[in-house]
């Protein structure tokens, strides 16, 4: 096709998209994948791809807060990269260095009060990309419109172990009882300034897999994924529109399933249960289709129906 046929296709598609969408997912997190084969593919070396897909990164934060995202996670360089060549690191440092300045004095992140903050084992990382990281969060600490983090010497495995250890560590110590041990005792481990719960994960490149990035965020929020083949230098913002439609498609499916699911327990459940199974169905009942969904008289009779089969002990009746 055509360059300029495929850019008016392209466009056409963008605004159809753009019309689709209704809502925005809180938190967003990208894999920016294929700098690498992206400049393989042109020719030339990897810190070209890296420079190529910083540009990219700049559009993602621009889409993200047009749409009303609240928190974008990156993941810009994780526990496994040191593997790689030390000239392709160091150039990648450079590049991180530089970028973290750029933004921690850019217009547009502090007339949008962006919050940079960056995540992992920033320790292991050259003291020239610690200085920048330094600055960038000093310069933007006191805002919380939108936040950036930015995954550096990531690995989430191993901080999930690290947090664990420590509240180990606490209970031997005698500071923590086991009892008292629950989701805000791990999460107030991970990172020292709170992380949204993930609600998307986007991936470019081709891959298929999530490679170990915010486990406990994402999978514990059962968070969508969208998986697509352009390489993170040219993933355009239609690639992104469909990642947040892959979203609301998730969305729609679970309140849909809650909806479904509550509506068919709620003539053999007890009568707490009935009270949240009641709540669940008139909450989520315009997600069903309009055949599936119950009336008010249908919703009466249920509650009606299944407190005739419950004795006072909360039993079925025989």
């Amino acid at each position: 096709m055509k360059r300029w046929l495929r850019r008016r296709v392209d466009a056409a598609y963008e605004r159809v998209l753009s019309r689709e969408i209704s809502g925005a997912p809180t938190h967003v997190a990208v894999i920016q994948d294929g700098n690498r084969r992206y400049a393989r593919g042109k020719g030339a070396d990897a810190p070209d791809g890296h420079r190529a897909g910083a540009k990219t990164t700049e559009r993602v934060l621009e889409w993200c807060q047009d749409i009303g995202v609240e928190e974008l996670t990156l993941y810009a360089f994780s526990t496994e990269n040191f593997e790689r060549p030390d000239e392709e690191n160091e150039a990648l440092f450079d590049l991180l260095e530089t970028k973290l300045l750029e933004f921690a004095d850019a217009d547009r992140v502090h007339d949008n009060e962006v919050r940079i903050r960056a995540l992992g084992e920033v320790e292991r990382l050259p003291e020239r990309v610690r200085r920048a990281v330094d600055y960038a969060e000093a310069q933007t600490r006191g805002y919380d419109r939108f936040v950036l983090n930015i995954a550096l010497a990531y690995g989430g495995r191993s901080q999930l172990l690290e947090a664990v250890s420590g509240v180990a560590d606490d209970v031997k110590a005698g500071a923590l009882e086991p009892d008292e041990i629950a989701v805000e005792t791990i999460e107030n481990r991970l990172y020292d300034q709170p992380v949204r719960d993930v609600d998307l994960i986007i991936r470019t490149g081709g891959d298929e897999r999530t490679s170990n990035f915010l486990p406990w965020h994402a999978n514990g929020n059962e968070a969508a994924v969208f998986f697509c083949t352009p390489y993170w230098p040219e993933f355009s913002k239609t690639d992104f529109l469909r990642g947040i439609r892959t979203y609301e498609h998730r969305e729609e499916s679970w309140r849909r399933t809650r909806a479904r699911r509550a509506l068919a327990l709620l003539g053999a459940i007890s009568d707490p249960e009935l009270v949240e199974a009641r709540s669940v169905v008139e909450r989520f009942r315009d997600s069903l289709p309009t055949a599936e969904q119950p009336t008010s008289e249908e919703l009466a009779g249920l509650d009606a129906d299944s407190s005739d089969g419950i004795d006072s002990s909360s039993q079925t009746a025989d």
